[in-house]
């Protein structure tokens, strides 16, 4: 891998590689030749999209398949279960035409939980009786907007839960035609302190598309309104964004606005792996961003053979501290899409926490891990413990429906095979956990779906 020392000197223009162009690149002859049909197959599945940054800067060719932001970004062969794979192979061997191709992948598609529940159907907020599409209002104080220009990004991640907003089934897809909604919503809600701007990407939006949904929040009528995140991947996947883009300078003087407003303004950076923060361009990013005044935090799923190393995470954190990025948090893969090949049973993922985070000092230490984003809330994986002789996992909520659920300790049977909350049983022969019990319970059939959170 190489990093050119003028990268930062010429500026870039941003060229995505997709199937139909990916056959075209220089390092299209460095992918093994039953790899190439892998990717073929896949990407006529699953979303498929990469950057020539991310080929060039990124990924060690020598290392494919096995080099982590490979992975992260080229769909492999073990992301769809053996019969789809053959299925979809054997359509495209035989040159089926475009109808027939697309409706086996949208039958396989609708087989991957395309909406981990809950966002569909009990997060989207109303205003005087009307459903508000494509945003949602999960906890108390915190508002998300996914704004329809903001749906596609630099690169996709092979993981990402939100998939489906990719595929072209508009039917499963969740955005937001209009921020006059969010203002009025959030007008009569002053007890919405947050709003986080997501995705997609909200950073593959030019900036005077952002200013649009950004500037009417730092109004007088909105005070309330005391932080405003911006989630994005676009700091790994494209920190020309920050540096050379054509209007990364505006971009950069936005942030500034917001600051000078008073609001807190948190560029929540996903940052996977660290050699994502390694390149110049990266790092030039990352001090960009800071000199405006925002907070710049890091955030990853733990995805099996992307980074389920704990000495990744450890270097992660460590040069994330150093360059002044708020390590916040490490979630667990979600069950939707291809999660049989990414996910990790929970007891190693705590393990992989534990490892990574005794490594590092008090000032890495603001991460929390492993958390999922499931139906009732944010829930942590604490540890494992012996308790009345019993091996256990103790959780808590780190956020809920239920602001009374919050930092509540309790405890399920430490399954090694369990990958989510709802593969968990409680412990001491308990019928249900606390948070399914009452009229606010959360029930059974519903814990297994995860669900759109921050």
């Amino acid at each position: 891998m190489h990093h050119a020392a003028n990268d930062l000197a010429e500026p870039q223009r941003y060229r995505a590689v997709t199937r139909s162009t990916v056959t075209r690149t220089p390092q299209w002859e460095l992918v093994p030749r039953e790899l190439q049909e892998a990717i073929m197959v896949v990407s006529a599945v699953l979303p498929f999209r990469t950057n020539e940054y991310v080929m060039r800067e990124l990924i060690d060719w020598e290392r494919v398949p096995e080099d982590p932001i490979y992975q992260l970004t080229f769909v492999q062969p073990g992301m769809l279960k053996p019969e789809d794979y053959a299925a979809m192979a054997r359509l495209l061997r035989a040159g089926a035409g475009k109808a027939e191709l697309r409706a086996t992948a949208d039958r396989i598609r609708l087989r991957l939980n395309p909406h981990p529940a809950g966002q569909l159907t009990h997060n989207v907020p109303q205003l005087d009786g009307r459903r508000l599409p494509g945003m949602q209002h999960k906890y108390r104080e915190t508002v998300l907007l996914f704004p329809s220009q903001g749906q596609t990004c630099h690169a996709y991640c092979t993981f990402c839960f939100r998939w489906a907003q990719f595929v072209g089934m508009d039917e499963i897809k969740f955005q937001s035609p209009s921020t006059r909604d969010l203002v009025d919503y959030l007008a009569v809600h002053p007890e919405v302190s947050d709003v986080l701007i997501t995705g997609g990407d909200p950073l593959v939006m030019r900036t005077k598309a952002l200013r649009t949904i950004i500037e009417p929040l730092l109004s007088d009528e909105l005070a309330h309104v005391q932080d405003i995140r911006l989630g994005t991947k676009s700091v790994a996947y494209w920190p020309q964004r920050y540096v050379t883009d054509p209007d990364a300078d505006e971009l950069l003087r936005l942030f500034e606005r917001v600051v000078a407003s008073g609001r807190h303004l948190a560029v929540m950076g996903h940052y996977s792996h660290p050699v994502e923060l390694e390149t110049p361009m990266a790092q030039e990013a990352v001090r960009r961003i800071r000199s405006t005044g925002a907070e710049l935090r890091m955030q990853s799923p733990l995805i099996r053979h992307v980074n389920d190393d704990p000495e990744a995470w450890a270097q992660l954190w460590r040069t994330g501290v150093r360059l002044g990025a708020v390590p916040y948090y490490m979630f667990v893969e979600r069950d939707t899409g291809p999660k049989h090949y990414f996910e990790m049973p929970l007891v190693r993922a705590w393990e992989t926490f534990r490892e990574a985070y005794r490594q590092v000092s008090g000032l890495a230490r603001t991460v929390r891990g492993p958390s999922m984003s499931a139906f009732p809330g944010k829930v942590l994986v604490d540890g494992v413990a012996e308790v009345r002789g019993e091996q256990v996992l103790c959780l808590q909520f780190l956020q809920a429906r239920d602001p009374s659920w919050v930092r509540r300790p309790f405890f399920a049977k430490a399954d090694p095979d369990a990958t989510w909350l709802g593969d968990l049983v409680p412990a001491f022969g308990e019928k249900q956990f606390f948070f399914e019990r009452g009229p606010a319970g959360v029930p059974r059939s519903v814990r297994r779906l995860a669900v759109v959170g921050q």
